[in-house]
């Protein structure tokens, strides 16, 4: 199967309190946020996860790496790794990982832009990391 065979990707920006999700299609090369999982030390509610992946049918699971500004892992980087083998593990569904450095900080920008500080509610900032996440690694399987 081939990157092209992927229509619908799931994106997630791993976080230990919380997870943002965004939906995403190859064919529009678009992503859009849907919602933010609480998550406790990094563990999310799985069934939270299982509707979603049943409700949008993703072919695919992109889950953002936090990587330090110079390429090197942090603690929550193993965290995220493990995150995504175990989407993998418990779903079946191909994982990959993608850089999201500077994501969050693209996020806030976006969300400030369109509506201000009323805007930066940590919740929608994690599910529009996922979405620019998403775009991201849609953008890099054109390059």
């Amino acid at each position: 199967m081939t990157h092209i065979d992927y229509q619908t990707c799931m994106g997630f920006d791993f976080g230990t309190r919380s997870i943002g999700v965004a939906i995403g299609q190859r064919l529009t090369g678009t992503a859009r946020p849907l919602t933010s999982l609480k998550a406790r030390d990094g563990i999310p509610n799985w069934d939270q996860i299982k509707a979603l992946i049943d409700e949008w049918q993703p072919d695919l699971l992109i889950v953002g790496l936090p990587l330090n500004m110079d390429g090197t892992e942090q603690e929550v980087t193993k965290l995220a790794r493990k995150f995504a083998n175990r989407l993998h593990g418990r779903f079946g569904k191909r994982v990959e990982l993608c850089d999201e450095r500077l994501s969050t900080a693209d996020a806030k920008e976006r969300l400030f832009a369109a509506g201000g500080y009323r805007a930066l509610d940590k919740g929608k900032i994690d599910a529009a990391s996922a979405q620019l996440i998403l775009e991201s690694w849609m953008e890099r399987q054109y390059d």
